[in-house]
């Protein structure tokens, strides 16, 4: 999908806080101009694929009229009380043709019984009721913050779970996959997609699309690195996702209008996620009266004109490719494969040759600045190190080099003019599985 909108949308919108404590009135709660077609309009001009919705944050309150607490819009002004911004995000998003997904916070400042046993069914309840009553949910998302201070019903005290048993994860996801089996659930050990290890937009450059995740949970100390890198040696296909907001801070805050990134700043993030194999997911809070505001909406196409200005004109698309060898020596395996624009092509090598060398002839010199690399990724993940090489001034000069490529690797460097380019794979875990060649 690449890329993914964030949307922290709460009670917290209007008390200017981050994180709420638990015991915000509901009847702060009151966007006069809620218009979440605006939001979706502005993501699917933008290039988004999907939208992930703060249904219920740290403090409890519930964007969806749930019948398990009074923390909800049912008590707010919102509509007279009869608003359900779940329902009416999840029906735009069907409307501009993206997919719906739910952050549900684990951890809740406002439950008396936060960090006992009937918490757990509170929390499995409210799941139910989104996953039963809201359409097809593409992604639920979970985060490491798991205890601390908060109001607790008025407790007003820290409380420490075991974050490692407390929510009992694989009997609350069964549930989930019960009612709609093809959710992918994210957290920092997955089990389907992996947190990067940082909040900065950016993936290590190594990603490998593998970890082992019977050691991780969500909000285990100390391993954003592996994160970061996922390991080669990994037993479970659980891919990156990048998480990073528009602004300073993930909720809307009028003082921060002015430090939305630029379209040059997102379009980095975009090449140090997209292009290092990851998903991007991107916070766009909207503001008070339930709208995103133009700052963030000016930024979000610039960046998207931006993108497409880059990348409007592959300049290796149907050239001459000689490959340094063909698996079989089969032309379904040739080296053109990666350059005919077909995504379910590929070059290959035998089995047991790791190593292979693609030289793209251009025709003509042409000036480049990029190179997007991809592998087949249904086979699997396999380049460990790899180079890419100009024919400038009768040698060949490398322009750049990289570790893993996985889904997707895009590197940036200083424009050169050459008529011929070589790809070289240095090392791989398996016969390497190239699909795709393209140069800007």
């Amino acid at each position: 999908m690449e890329v993914n909108a964030f949307i922290h949308f709460s009670i917290n919108t209007f008390t200017d806080k981050e994180w709420g404590y638990g015991n915000e009135s509901p009847k702060l709660f009151n966007p006069v101009s809620f218009n979440p077609d605006q939001w979706m309009k502005v993501l699917k001009e933008a290039g988004f694929k999907g939208v992930i919705l703060t249904c219920k944050h740290h403090d409890g309150f519930c964007l969806w009229p749930s019948k398990y607490t009074d923390r909800s819009v049912k008590n707010s002004p919102f509509m007279g009380g009869h608003g359900d911004v779940v329902k009416a995000v999840s029906d735009a998003c069907k409307k501009y043709g993206l997919k719906f997904g739910v952050y549900l916070s684990p951890w809740d400042r406002s439950r008396a019984d936060y960090g006992k046993p009937s918490y757990i069914q509170y929390y499995r309840n409210q799941i139910t009721e989104l996953f039963t009553n809201y359409g097809p949910i593409y992604e639920m998302w979970f985060d490491g913050a798991n205890g601390g201070t908060g109001y607790y019903g008025g407790a007003n005290e820290k409380r420490e779970i075991d974050r490692a048993t407390y929510y009992h994860w694989p009997t609350t996801l069964k549930m989930i996959r019960a009612i709609q089996p093809n959710v992918l659930f994210f957290s920092d050990a997955g089990p389907d997609i992996r947190w990067c290890g940082n909040e900065q937009g950016f993936m290590d450059t190594t990603n490998w699309n593998t970890i082992t995740t019977d050691t991780l949970y969500a909000g285990k100390a100390g391993i954003s690195k592996l994160l970061e890198t996922g390991s080669p040696d990994g037993t479970s296909w659980v891919p990156g996702e990048v998480d990073t907001s528009i602004r300073p801070g993930w909720f809307y805050h009028s003082k921060e209008d002015s430090l939305v990134k630029t379209p040059e700043q997102l379009f980095h993030i975009y090449l140090t996620s997209v292009g290092r194999g990851s998903n991007l997911l991107l916070n766009v809070p909207p503001d008070r009266d339930g709208l995103l505001n133009k700052n963030d909406v000016q930024s979000l196409l610039g960046w998207k004109k931006l993108i497409d200005q880059t990348f409007a004109t592959d300049l290796a698309l149907n050239c001459n490719v000689k490959a340094s060898e063909m698996r079989g020596n089969s032309s379904e395996y040739a080296g053109k494969n990666v350059v005919d624009g077909n995504k379910d092509s590929y070059w290959a090598t035998d089995d047991g040759i790791k190593t292979g060398m693609l030289t793209l002839d251009l025709g003509e010199p042409k000036t480049i600045g990029y190179v997007a690399l991809q592998e087949y990724i249904k086979l699997g993940q396999r380049v460990k190190s790899f180079t890419v090489s100009a024919w400038i001034d009768g040698q060949w000069k490398q322009i750049a080099e990289g570790t893993t490529i996985g889904y997707k690797r895009i590197l940036k460097f200083k424009p050169v003019t050459t008529d011929k380019v070589k790809v070289t794979i240095l090392d791989s875990k398996a016969c390497p599985v190239i699909s795709r060649v393209s140069l800007y």
